[in-house]
């Protein structure tokens, strides 16, 4: 998707820096996965803790001997 944005100069070549992209679109690009990423990891360990019954170590364990 086209758009436009202004982008301070500084953080777009911290970007293109950090991610060794090669152009300004695919580190914009990169930094916006990065920051979906994130937010979902964020999510996520906001559910820890949640779950009524979870599996322990020797369950999994099981299940992998079991294959």
């Amino acid at each position: 998707m086209k758009t436009t944005v202004n982008i301070p100069k500084k953080e777009i070549e911290d970007v293109l820096k950090f991610t060794g992209a090669k152009t300004k679109t695919e580190a914009v690009s990169l930094a916006v996965k990065e920051y979906n990423r994130r937010v979902r990891l964020v999510k996520l360990a906001d559910k820890l803790g949640t779950f009524e019954r979870f599996i322990s170590n020797e369950e999994l364990n099981q299940l992998r001997s079991e294959k």
